[in-house]
Parts: structure tokens; C-alpha cells; sequence
């Protein structure tokens, strides 16, 4: 029963991988996931978050794969910016890539705070230049 359900949902709400309005202006996703009345649950968010985060150390692995040989707190800063930045973004911190994986992490650290990037997210700028500090 529970699988010819899921047929029938997946035809009459559709699959739908970006949130969009539905026909009464309620924000969904999915297969008809009510967000504005429904959200999602902590184990659901905790589960997309797994999956974010293996998608940017996927990212990292393709793109700049001595990131794997980095202190494990360098790993977690980088990984971090990667999570919010995006590979095309963060990829444009030349700087702070190229101190990270020369091994000097107080330059590194610098290059993340100054940025726009820094400004933007103020704290957590701060905690991973920390991060990047904590290895030298």
C-alpha cells in the first residue's frame, strides 16, 4: 500500500527540488511539503545538513584535495566556508587557499577576515580564523 501511496502523491502533488507557492500561496517543497505550516523536523534538518555538508567535503576533495592533509581544525574552518560559500565563491579566497595549504595558518586566518565575506557573517568569521590560528 505504502509504495502504490507514494505513486499516487509523487502524480497528484508532483516533485518539486526548489521551494515554490502552491496554489493557495502556502511556501512547499518536495512531494507537497507544507513549509510555511508544517517546516520540517529537527532529525529532517539534521538529515539535510549531512548531506550538505558531504556535498561541500565533495566539493573541497574535486577542487583543492590537500584540504584532507590540513589540522583537523583547519579541515572544520575550511569545510565550514565551503558549506556557506559554495566551491565558485570560496575558491576566489586565493589567498587564505594558498596560506592554508602552505601550512601558514596565521596568514590564512588574516586573508578570511579580510574579506566580505567576514563582514557579512561577522562571529563566525571570527571562530574560523580562530580555527585557522589554533594550528600554527
Amino acid at each position: 500500500m505504502i509504495e502504490q501511496l507514494t505513486g499516487d502523491l509523487i502524480r497528484d502533488e508532483g516533485l518539486r527540488l526548489k521551494p515554490y507557492k502552491d496554489t493557495v500561496g502556502k511556501l512547499t517543497i518536495g512531494i507537497g511539503r507544507n513549509l510555511d505550516d508544517v517546516g520540517i523536523t529537527e532529525n529532517e534538518a539534521r538529515y539535510l545538513l549531512e548531506n550538505d555538508i558531504g556535498v561541500a567535503m565533495s566539493e573541497l576533495d574535486r577542487e583543492a584535495p590537500w584540504w584532507r592533509d590540513l589540522p583537523e581544525p583547519a579541515q572544520r574552518g575550511l569545510v565550514n566556508m565551503c558549506f556557506n560559500l559554495g566551491w565558485p565563491r570560496l575558491s576566489k579566497f586565493m589567498g587564505m587557499l594558498g596560506a592554508l595549504e602552505a601550512g601558514d595558518y596565521h596568514s590564512a586566518a588574516e586573508e578570511a577576515l579580510d574579506s566580505r565575506w567576514s563582514a557579512q557573517v561577522g562571529d563566525r568569521a571570527r571562530r574560523i580564523a580562530d580555527l585557522y590560528r589554533s594550528c600554527a
